[in-house]
């Protein structure tokens, strides 16, 4: 099960990794930087849960 937790860690950057490619700005209103920071990492969050879940459906 150690593996789980690498993986939930490498998911969670690559998200990080892909979410930071969307211009949030655009979606959020003016002067909510944080809340498109929390944004950003709940969402995050959710796709490297689902990733992990995914990947170790297969293995």
């Amino acid at each position: 099960m150690d593996y789980k937790i690498y993986l939930y860690f490498i998911c969670t950057l690559l998200s990080v990794f892909a979410l930071s490619g969307v211009n949030f700005d655009k979606i959020m209103k003016k002067n909510k930087i944080w809340e498109a920071r929390v944004l950003v990492l709940v969402l995050s969050l959710a796709l490297g849960y689902i990733l992990t879940n995914f990947i170790t459906a297969f293995i």
